[in-house]
Order: C-alpha cells, then structure tokens, then sequence
C-alpha cells in the first residue's frame, strides 16, 4: 500500500491539488453565483473540490513515461 501511494502522489500532484483548492475557492469568492442556482458555484465545497479535481488532473504527471496526463504518443 505504501509503494502505491508514493507512486501516484509526487510533489507535483500535491502542488496541482493545492493550487486547484485555492483557484476553485477564488472562483467561488469572486465570481460565485448567489442566486444559489448554480450547483458548482453557489457552494464553496463544491468548487473547492471541482477545483482539487481539475488541479489534479492538470499537474498529474506519469512517473513510468514522463509524460503528462499519461498520454499516448500521437506523433507520426
């Protein structure tokens, strides 16, 4: 369990979650809906965690091919 931990959770996965809490939280501040309408923006959860979700994803770089978002080779 630990090696599968180490494995998926690098430095720069750690850094796109925090980044992506902090952006998502921004988002809600500054630019949320007050309405209440909006499922995403109207919580602070809630885009906090879409934010933590996108951030992850951005920053996830595959240790075995180094390469970002594990990406297949499309060049010809």
């Amino acid at each position: 369990m630990k090696n599968f931990i180490k494995r998926f959770l690098t430095w720069q996965l750690l850094v796109g979650i925090l980044v992506g809490a902090a952006a998502g939280y921004a988002y809600y501040y500054f630019i949320g809906c007050n309405s209440g309408t909006c499922s995403i923006t109207s919580n602070p959860v809630n885009s906090t965690l879409w934010g933590v979700l996108l951030g992850g994803v951005l920053f996830f770089k595959d240790k075995k091919s180094g390469k970002k978002n594990n990406t297949p080779d499309t060049e010809s």
